[in-house]
């Protein structure tokens, strides 16, 4: 099978999918600091994974639609929009489950756990985006 750009549709899934993993974990450093430098100075945990989401956000919506799902359109309004929807509802998917971890054990073991949330959402935010996102 071929994909649009001619190639074949799993070397470019698997091209998409190492880049996706790079820079979901570029993102996911910035995310995971973020998170617990803002809960470690006082903020709660819901509201820093939220900042840490929205910092994390930023960074790879620009670095997965130039560099992973780029194609022969630039980014747009349309890719953003929904780039905000799929990330409002994996985001409040990670903070309830952060946040019931911190509410059922301690905060340091919510700040482990966050990478496995994380992880875990990235297995459905990698189809969506290249299905849906940067289509």
């Amino acid at each position: 099978m071929v994909d649009a750009s001619g190639g074949s549709l799993a070397v470019t899934l698997a091209r998409q999918g190492r880049l996706f993993l790079l820079m979901g974990f570029l993102q996911w450093i910035l995310d995971w600091l973020v998170t617990v430098g803002l809960s470690r100075a006082g903020m709660s945990l819901e509201a820093a994974n939220v900042c840490g989401r929205i910092c994390g956000a930023l960074f790879g919506f620009w670095l997965n639609g130039t560099i992973t799902f780029s194609g022969d359109r630039p980014l747009g309004r349309r890719q953003l929009l929904r780039f905000l929807f799929a990330w409002i509802a994996l985001t409040g998917i990670s903070t309830l489950a952060v946040g019931h971890i911190g509410r059922a054990t301690r905060l340091e073991i919510a700040w482990l756990a966050k990478p496995l949330v994380e992880a875990a959402l990235a297995v459905v935010s990698f189809f969506v985006s290249r299905h849906w996102i940067y289509r």
